[in-house]
């Protein structure tokens, strides 16, 4: 069983699956190349601009001051390190499907199905996200308008409960707050997110109509959303007060980690490029170049946009300010530069929500190929030529609960899965088979680490030999921080030492580190979440998948 457990498939075997999946039991559709490298390079901007910048990026301001700009350089680094990995990836298995199906490859059925698994709770968990704040954006837009909804179809039923008991212990009023309005059915309070749930509709079947359609939407989207940013960075250049930039860094470099979570679910979205890879008419020069181009104009966006409005308002300010950009220029008495602020931000989150609803359903069509779920999920559309079923059920699973999750969902649970992917995908290209470089349009460098890796080891033990003493001091003491960061001791050592042993290429071992650093300082709460939905998927896995995968031995 061990054997089956690790089963791969070929290079070979994979581009023909490809060439195969339009058979009658998928629909007897393929779907449709017309992506280029501008389309992909915005729909990375599209995933990557979105709510980050519009929201969480003022409580990252909060904890780590002006100099939370670092923080953007070093997710940019780690995500540059993955993306020349998954531009290695998508240069030699130019096929739908991402991380899922580059561990396939590399590692074997159940790390890849552990992947796709991980790449469920990136995308849809993040969507749900996306879909709350889009509809406190919506409503804020409203509101500007004279328009009201009601408080119970805005909101799910745990915010309007806690809303109203921190009002009744303040003796606060609470007419009009959702839990007072709310109508019953039975005994049941009628509380629910509409706007949430409208949104993700619409978009799932903009996506379900098909890939021109959503590209023209995302390309419109994006460049609506980068004049805006250039407006407010015009604008509010000439506000920036410097001293508001002292101390550049107010709580040291651990307030600037505090920020991960936050700043690094801004990044995720660019691995939805590689989930493009059968619509885009050159997948082997192409989807290397629009990883590499996004990842650079969204770094240089959000540095400039954190230095802007950290130099207009002091850093102190934007605690628990859920619209940093529209506040900063509503504190200068400029509403109306605010209000274009929030429309754009509807806007930069309606995007985002369409990238990741066409990203998910084409990984269940990658595993549905490989009969790791129903051949439903592989059918592709005879007018749409879009993944047809998987996309409904992906509209299903994010607009349901987003109806009523409490829209305080915490972004760890996506970056944690997102970071698990990158790692794999960093180490498959370790494993990847040695190929001619003339038979492929990219080629990742290759830098000897056998003297570098161990030299930035050393130096890191060095800087943080306090925290590894008082982990060993410790040990005893039963600390889950302390735990994660000896695993992650203990998972770079044997990288380097492997690295020197079989000279590894140094900008995926760096990847490797970069993303297990990352992972670390994500909160234990939800790391005992995310190994809960693991494992979850893995019954999942081994009551159908592994029976009926397609590398199964078949029975006589």
């Amino acid at each position: 069983m061990s054997n089956s457990l690790f089963r791969k498939k070929s290079l070979s075997k994979i581009m023909q699956d490809a060439k195969d999946g339009v058979s009658d039991s998928h629909g007897g559709a393929s779907l449709t190349k017309v992506l280029n490298v501008r389309d992909l390079t915005l729909m990375g901007v599209a995933a990557v601009i979105g709510a980050g910048i519009f929201s969480t990026i003022g409580q990252a301001a909060y904890n780590g001051g002006p100099g939370v700009i670092f923080l953007f350089l070093l997710t940019a680094v780690t995500c540059g390190f993955t993306a020349l990995c998954y531009a290695e990836f998508a240069s030699r298995v130019p096929v739908a499907g991402s991380a899922y199906t580059y561990s396939y490859v590399t590692f074997g059925e159940l790390a890849a199905w552990i992947i796709g698994w991980a790449l469920i709770l990136e995308y849809s968990i993040g969507n749900i996200v996306v879909a709350i704040s889009w509809s406190s954006y919506f409503n804020n837009v409203l509101e500007g308008m004279n328009i009201h909804l009601p408080a119970w179809l805005i909101t799910d039923s745990s915010t309007a409960k806690a809303a109203y008991e921190h009002a009744v212990a303040t003796n606060l009023p609470v007419e009009g707050l959702a839990w007072s309005t709310a109508p019953l059915l039975g005994s049941w309070k009628v509380i629910m997110n509409i706007p949430a749930f409208l949104i993700v509709v619409l978009i799932t079947i903009v996506a379900y109509i098909g890939i021109r359609e959503s590209k023209r939407s995302a390309n419109a989207m994006v460049g609506l959303k980068i004049i805006v940013l250039a407006v407010v960075v015009l604008i509010g250049v000439f506000y920036i007060n410097t001293d508001n930039w002292t101390p550049f860094l107010p709580n040291k470099f651990e307030g600037v980690l505090k920020g991960v979570s936050a700043v690094f679910f801004a990044y995720i979205g660019f691995d939805a490029i590689s989930t493009t890879a059968e619509e885009t008419a050159n997948p082997q020069r192409d989807m290397p170049r629009a990883m590499i181009y996004s990842l650079i104009i969204c770094t240089i966006i959000y540095i400039v946009v954190t230095l802007v409005i950290t130099g207009m308002v002091n850093y102190s300010e934007f605690n628990h300010i859920a619209d940093p950009l529209a506040y900063v220029f509503d504190k200068l008495n400029m509403e109306k530069v605010g209000y274009v602020i929030s429309i754009s931000a509807v806007v930069a989150a309606t995007s985002v929500i369409l990238v990741f609803q066409i990203g998910q359903p084409r990984i269940w069509m990658s595993m549905s190929r490989d009969g790791l779920l129903p051949k439903k999920f592989a059918k592709v559309h005879r007018k749409f030529h879009t993944p047809s079923f998987a996309t409904i059920v992906t509209g299903f699973i994010v607009a349901i609960p987003s109806l009523f999750v409490e829209s305080g969902i915490v972004t760890d649970l996506t970056s944690i899965g997102t970071l698990f992917a990158f790692v794999l995908v960093c180490g498959g290209v370790l494993l990847l088979p040695k190929v001619d470089k003339e038979s492929k349009k990219f080629n990742l460098p290759y830098i000897n680490g056998m003297i570098i890796v161990p030299a930035i080891f050393a130096l890191f033990c060095f800087f943080f030999r306090d925290k590894i003493g008082d982990t060993f001091v410790n040990l005893a003491t039963i600390d889950h921080e302390r735990i994660l960061f000896l695993i992650f001791l203990i998972l770079s050592f044997a990288i380097t030492v492997a690295t020197i042993i079989k000279r590894f290429s140094l900008i995926p071992v760096l990847g490797m580190l970069c993303c297990l650093y990352l992972m670390i300082e994500i909160p234990v709460k939800s790391w005992l979440v995310f190994f809960c939905w693991m494992g979850f998927g893995l019954l999942v896995y081994f009551l159908y998948g592994y029976w009926k995968s397609k590398l199964a031995p078949k029975q006589a």
